[in-house]
């Protein structure tokens, strides 16, 4: 009886050799497929900044007063704008996306005190052509 048990022992020993060999195998299988999933995807237009936002565009008569007369494109009007807003300490104290608005951006701003920064960028972009 004894050797009965002793080839069933090894039965079970061998049997559970292959199931750890398989989850190991499966382990890594899905360990290099989150890899993949975590690569970032590829831009369109293979990385290049879109043409549209590199277009120089005229600021208009009262924009000019804060970003200059020559034509920018809208990335350059936006860094001007923001160097002005914090040369001049517009940004609200309290609610950091707000800005309050001087004379001179007051007219940009459409005549409003304060807008947030995602509306200052809606109303300059009226002010490009």
């Amino acid at each position: 009886m004894a050797t009965k048990k002793k080839s069933s022992a090894k039965k079970k020993s061998s049997s559970s050799k292959g199931k750890t060999a398989k989850r190991g195998t499966a382990k890594k299988k899905s360990a290099t497929k989150s890899r993949a999933k975590a690569k970032p995807a590829k831009r369109k237009g293979g990385g290049r900044a879109n043409a549209a936002f590199m277009k120089p565009m005229q600021p208009s008569g009262s924009l000019s007063a804060v970003v200059g007369s020559n034509p920018l494109p809208r990335t350059e009007v936006t860094k001007k704008l923001w160097a002005y807003i914090k040369r001049k300490g517009l940004q609200d104290s309290k609610n950091r996306r707000m800005i309050n608005a001087d004379d001179a951006l007051r007219p940009v701003f459409g005549g409003k005190r304060q807008v947030s920064m995602f509306e200052m960028t809606k109303l300059v972009n009226k002010h490009l052509s």
